[in-house]
C-alpha cells in the first residue's frame, strides 16, 4: 500500500511539473520565440546550468545563446553566476531558471488578455455593428451613423452584423482564459509556497547556528571563569602569608619603639621658679 502511494504522490509530482514546464514555454515563446522555448527543458528543476552546455544542446553559439539568456534576465525569469576559467581566463556564466518570476509573469499577461476579452464582450453585447460586405469592414454604429449607413470606401450599404455568434465565441474564449489562469495561479502558489519553506528551513538553520555558537560562548567563558578561580585560589595562601609576615613585622616595630618621657615634672619646676 506504501509503495503504491509513493508512486501515486510521484506520478502527481510528475504531471505538475509538466503543466509547469508547459506553461512556463509559453511564456518563453510569447516573449521571445518559439526557438528558445526548448531552453526551458535545460533550465527547469535545475541550478547554475552551464552556457556552453545549453549553447550544445539548442545548437547555437555562445553569443546567441547568451542574447536569449540576456533578454529572459531583463524579465527576471532568469538569474546567473560567474566563474572564471583559471586556465582559460575568461568567465563562465551558470544560469538558474526562476520560476515563480515565470509564472507571476504569466498570470499577470493572462490577466491583462482576460480583460481585452471581457470589454469585447460587454461591447458586443450592449452596442450593434455594422459590415461592409465587399470591403469585409466592420464598424460600431456611432461610425456607421455618421457615414450615413454607407462605406466610404465602396459606397456599398452596411449591413447589421451578426453578433450572437461573436459573443458565444469570445464568451468560450473567456471561459477557457479564466480555466488557464486558474491553473497558473494554482502553480505560481505551489511555487510560492515552496520558496516560503526553503526560507524558514535557512531561518531555523541560522537560528540553529546562532545558538550552537551562543552555547559554545557560554562554555567557552565558563571554562575562563574556572581557569582564573583555579589561578586565585594558588595565589591566596602566597598572599596570607605576606599579610602575616607584615603583621609581625608591624608587631616588631612597635616593640622596639622607644618610650617617651613624661613632661609632668618639667612644667612643675616651671611653676616653682616663678
Amino acid at each position: 500500500m506504501a509503495t503504491k502511494n509513493k508512486s501515486k504522490t510521484k506520478d502527481k509530482k510528475d504531471n505538475v511539473d509538466k503543466k509547469q514546464i508547459k506553461l512556463l514555454k509559453s511564456v518563453i515563446e510569447d516573449l521571445i520565440n518559439k526557438q528558445s522555448v526548448t531552453i526551458i527543458d535545460l533550465l527547469a528543476g535545475k541550478k547554475n546550468v552551464n552556457e556552453f552546455s545549453i549553447a550544445e544542446k539548442l545548437k547555437l553559439t555562445i553569443n546567441q545563446t547568451r542574447n536569449i539568456l540576456y533578454k529572459l534576465s531583463d524579465y527576471g525569469l532568469v538569474s546567473f553566476i560567474r566563474k572564471k576559467d583559471k586556465r582559460k581566463g575568461w568567465y563562465i556564466y551558470f544560469w538558474t531558471l526562476d520560476t515563480y518570476q515565470s509564472l507571476s509573469l504569466l498570470e499577470e499577461k493572462l490577466k491583462k488578455k482576460l480583460g481585452v476579452l471581457e470589454a469585447q464582450f460587454r461591447n458586443r453585447k450592449d452596442g450593434r455593428h455594422y459590415v461592409c460586405n465587399t470591403c469585409s469592414i466592420e464598424v460600431n454604429e456611432e461610425t456607421a451613423l455618421l457615414n450615413e449607413f454607407t462605406c466610404p470606401e465602396c459606397e456599398e450599404v452596411y449591413e447589421l452584423s451578426d453578433d450572437a455568434e461573436i459573443i458565444e465565441k469570445i464568451d468560450k474564449n473567456i471561459l477557457k482564459l479564466k480555466r488557464e489562469i486558474e491553473k497558473v495561479s494554482a502553480e505560481r502558489i505551489r511555487q510560492e509556497e515552496k520558496i516560503d519553506k526553503e526560507k524558514q528551513k535557512k531561518i531555523k538553520k541560522a537560528e540553529k547556528e546562532k545558538e550552537k555558537k551562543r552555547r559554545e560562548k557560554r562554555l567557552a567563558n565558563k571554562i575562563l571563569k574556572e581557569k582564573l578561580n583555579k589561578k586565585a585560589a594558588k595565589k591566596k595562601p602566597a598572599k596570607e602569608a605576606t599579610k602575616k609576615a607584615a603583621k609581625k613585622s608591624i608587631k616588631k616595630t612597635k616593640k622596639s619603639k622607644p618610650v617617651k618621657k613624661s613632661t609632668k615634672k618639667t612644667s612643675k619646676t616651671k611653676k616653682s621658679k616663678k
